[in-house]
């Protein structure tokens, strides 16, 4: 009999009232382990009134008690690694070490809102204007909630809930109905280290879930992770209601190798970055730009590489690979690999055909090379293992290829040329760039995301950008005269 899996609100586990459910499956077996609640109407408007119901006493509780608050969450969480991420393989289907370090990559946010006594500092100006102060503050934007993707059922909750709570506000968590457990023991957690009742909350949903948030007129700011297309809508739909957004879309993301490029660096590379988590991430290597005829040499290099990889249950010691999120998902994918066979491209590894266990959610690796920016294997996010090779005469194709691109979330270059390197951080129109890293996804103290197509609104996620986004800026001009000096000034207040 599947698990019930239930909402959490106002501290407790709260089971749904709409009689909607969804399947959660373990991908690497196939079987459904879960029944997850789909909220009505009423359901969310229920999480969204605790988490209005207890803004005012959270948001006047002292920066010193929220640290410590965020202190203790922070302990529980690294206590329970482990549990956290055998949740993720037995619902993501992520291998146990991947999971371990999407735990420990959301920690990293939580360990950077412990700081925010510093980071709610604001400015102070003495003497502005004769007897005059001007001091600014900084202080929540009320109830805020997060909508997250299957992907990364932990770390992108832990970017969004840890700042936005610091900074004083209340939050609502839809995550993603495929892999839902994740996002209650987080609440518990929560509740477990002092965080009063209301402020964290999670209602389970579909788009009925998310519409209703982004029409709520107590919630005041939206944060969101998934595709392009649901990213454009939220941003259109949130603003439209008057609210803050910030909407992350998905990616093509391009990793760049110079004929000068250490061969083996970049094979390990784009094989690590293109087939972890079986390339189910927003920051995957999807397309290998080759420069010249460095590719004569790095697509033999990384189709070596590929038959020794492990594709098994997360879950087994030694896998190195598991499943896709679901079956349709899976085929969805292999469909491109068709596509883009049809299309021309040379399928150098061929995942429809690799050895994979018969149950489960399974794909092997795939490698396609002679690809062209017209193939859907190209313009499309996969999302899965398919690593797609564009060969190029020059740096500056190169460039411009990747430039031209509507996505805009990552890209990497890899060579020894210092001055390339410099010339292409520069001048490469993406959000986030790694020199020889492949994967740049920035540290808890910077801020993630990207341009264009891959990402909606005037904010980053996590780090400065989104203590900036969980709060809003208000100035004070302060004089306290002598009353015997007062008097009426009808003019223009000028400083004098």
């Amino acid at each position: 009999m599947p698990t019930p899996i239930s909402h959490w609100i106002s501290g407790k586990s709260v089971a749904g009232t709409s009689g909607n459910t969804a399947p959660v499956y373990n991908p690497a077996t196939g079987e459904q382990t879960g029944a997850v609640d789909l909220a009505s109407v009423e359901e969310v408007n229920t999480a969204v009134a605790a988490a209005k119901g207890a803004l005012h006493a959270w948001s006047r509780t002292s920066l010193s008690k929220r640290s410590a608050v965020l202190f203790a969450f922070r302990e529980l969480v690294h206590q329970h690694v482990d549990d956290l991420a055998a949740i993720l393989t037995a619902e993501h289907g992520k291998v146990l070490a991947d999971a371990k370090g999407e735990v420990s990559r959301g920690l990293e946010n939580v360990e950077f809102a412990t700081g925010i006594p510093q980071l709610m500092k604001g400015d102070y100006s003495e003497h502005a204007g004769t007897g005059v102060d001007v001091y600014s503050i900084r202080q929540p934007v009320g109830v805020v909630a997060g909508i997250t993707p299957f992907n990364f059922p932990a770390m992108v909750p832990l970017w969004m809930c840890a700042n936005a709570i610091a900074c004083g506000n209340t939050f609502v968590l839809k995550p993603s109905e495929k892999d839902p457990s994740a996002s209650l023991l987080i609440a518990d957690l929560w509740k477990r280290a002092g965080l009063p009742d209301g402020v964290f909350n999670v209602v389970h949903g579909d788009k009925l879930s998310v519409d209703t948030l982004l029409d709520h007129p107590d919630v005041a700011a939206l944060s969101f992770v998934g595709s392009t297309p649901i990213a454009k809508y939220i941003y259109e739909r949130g603003t439209a209601n008057g609210k803050r957004v910030q909407a992350l879309g998905g990616a093509k993301n391009h990793m760049v190798v110079l004929p000068d490029a250490d061969i083996d660096l970049a094979a390990d590379s784009a094989v690590s970055a293109a087939y972890g988590a079986a390339g189910e991430r927003c920051m995957a290597i999807s397309v290998c730009v080759t420069v010249g005829d460095v590719a004569d040499d790095l697509v033999p290099a990384i189709s070596k590489r590929l038959p020794s990889l492990r594709i098994g249950d997360g879950s087994k010691d030694g896998n190195e690979m598991g499943p896709l999120i679901t079956a349709e998902h899976r085929d969805k994918v292999a469909s491109y690999i068709d596509a883009g066979e049809k299309a021309g491209a040379t399928v150098t590894v061929d995942g429809r055909t690799a050895e994979v266990p018969e149950e489960g959610f399974f794909l092997g690796t795939t490698l396609l090379d002679n690809v062209t920016p017209e193939m859907t294997v190209y313009t499309d996010e996969i999302f899965g293992p398919v690593l797609s090779v564009v060969r190029c005469e020059t740096f500056d194709e190169a460039l411009q290829l990747v430039n031209d691109n509507p996505y805009a979330n990552g890209t990497a270059i890899f060579t020894r040329d210092g001055g390339a390197a410099r010339e292409f951080q520069s001048e490469v129109q993406v959000g986030m760039v790694g020199i020889n890293v492949p994967i740049p996804v920035p540290v808890a103290y910077y801020s993630f995301g990207g341009w264009k197509d891959s990402l909606f609104g005037d904010t980053h996620m996590y780090g400065p950008e989104g203590i900036a986004f969980y709060t809003r800026g208000k100035v004070v001009t302060s004089r306290w005269p002598d009353p015997a000096t007062s008097s009426v000034d009808l003019g223009f207040p000028t400083n004098r």
